[in-house]
């Protein structure tokens, strides 16, 4: 199992998200990185995220948040 930059954009992008609180999101500007405001749409797409521009996550997206949340636990130095 691999994972490419696509992937990890999208990681990175769902790590940004607050966990603290459900009825907190984020807000991509226009002039956010290219690779985040492409991982941004591909998560609207899947329905991770409820908006093309970040938004709040959707159910799917709450249960990554936790998933990619022990990867990084885990992984960090």
């Amino acid at each position: 199992m691999l994972f490419n930059q696509t992937m990890i954009d999208e990681f990175t992008l769902l790590a940004k998200f607050p966990r603290e609180s459900k009825m907190q999101g984020i807000k991509l500007h226009s002039d956010a990185e290219p690779a985040l405001l492409s991982a941004a749409q591909r998560l609207f797409d899947k329905g991770v995220i409820d908006s093309p521009d970040g938004g709040y996550l959707t159910e799917l997206g709450l249960d990554l948040i936790e998933h990619v949340t022990v990867i990084h636990s885990a992984l960090k130095s």
